[in-house]
């Protein structure tokens, strides 16, 4: 991707993104909804144009797409129909398998892989459509929140799959522990068209935001710099008013709190149960998981801001 700007009237989702996603790379995709990650993902896969710039795709790409809503299932096929087309048997890369055997990678039993879709749990239908996603011979794969309605069995399945995934991946996901454990680096989508790079999963973002403001307070304590000579350089910062330092003492607690409760609702969305729960509340929960990012996030760019004035 060069330098793509991507609007819909007055707003903009993206804004002079350049991005080269090369083979093999694992890249994660955060922010809050509506930051532009949809967006994104219809560029990369060709569902839309960029308003400005240019993107070009590799020749041969192979794409499985995962998303949010998840894809449809045939209720009155059996999990091995639904698997197979209606037969027994697959592809799988040069090998032709029964779906039974290829079933039982996801957990499924011979019995529950004669068992009519209508009849599965939310677990097993996941899983099956895991193994309907995995079976496809990608080497670009698509995960938007994978995670959503997983319970922790599907999810173990998942990374299990993932291990021996050897393409390119791009996940767009609100679950940090699962980022952490899966990508090599991550788009932090702002909103507004903003974006970040980082090197790394999301506690690694979180690290970085923490050494920036670590070396700016460093900064700042150590005095302007003396140049050539011994005589001091001329003050480039203004004083902080009385208000300013005011907030600033109060920040390290702000931020504390802004992570404890994180960490709750964290807690909360990775229950297994919690995806069973009214839908509503379901709603409210990962819209506060959202607005808590961008809080956090602002609360440790005020931060430095302050302790570099």
């Amino acid at each position: 991707a060069q330098a793509i700007t991507a609007r819909y009237g007055d707003h903009t989702a993206l804004e002079d993104l350049t991005l080269e996603l090369t083979s093999g790379e694992w890249l994660g995709v955060i922010g809050p909804n509506g930051a532009g990650k949809s967006t994104l993902i219809k560029l990369i896969l060709g569902e839309i144009e960029p308003t400005e710039g240019q993107i070009k795709r590799g020749s041969q790409l192979d794409v499985a797409y995962f998303d949010q809503h998840r894809a449809q299932l045939r209720d009155d096929w059996t999990a091995i129909e639904n698997l197979c087309d209606g037969g027994d048997r697959l592809q799988v890369g040069e090998s032709n398998v029964h779906g039974i055997g290829y079933l039982q990678q996801f957990l499924f039993t011979p019995d529950r892989a004669r068992t009519r879709v209508e009849s599965l749990s939310g677990g097993e239908r996941n899983r099956l459509l895991l193994a309907k996603l995995f079976a496809q011979p990608a080497n670009l794969l698509v995960l938007d929140e994978p995670t959503n309605d997983l319970d922790l069995e599907t999810l173990e399945v998942l990374e299990q799959a993932l291990a021996d995934y050897k393409g390119t991946l791009l996940l767009v996901s609100h679950d940090r522990a699962f980022l952490d454990n899966v990508v090599t680096s991550l788009l932090v989508f702002k909103g507004d068209g903003e974006i970040e790079e980082v090197v790394g999963g999301y506690q690694d973002h979180l690290d970085q935001l923490a050494r920036s403001a670590n070396d700016k307070a460093t900064r700042s304590k150590a005095g302007p710099a003396k140049p050539a000579g011994g005589k001091p350089a001329a003050a480039s910062r203004k004083k902080r008013s009385y208000k300013e330092q005011r907030e600033l003492d109060g920040l390290p607690a702000r931020i504390e709190a802004l992570e404890t409760e994180q960490a709750e609702w964290q807690k909360t969305i990775n229950d297994p149960a919690f995806y069973q729960g009214d839908p509503a509340a379901i709603e409210r929960t990962l819209a506060r998981v959202n607005e808590l990012e961008r809080e956090l996030e602002q609360t440790l760019e005020r931060w430095m801001e302050l302790e570099g004035s």
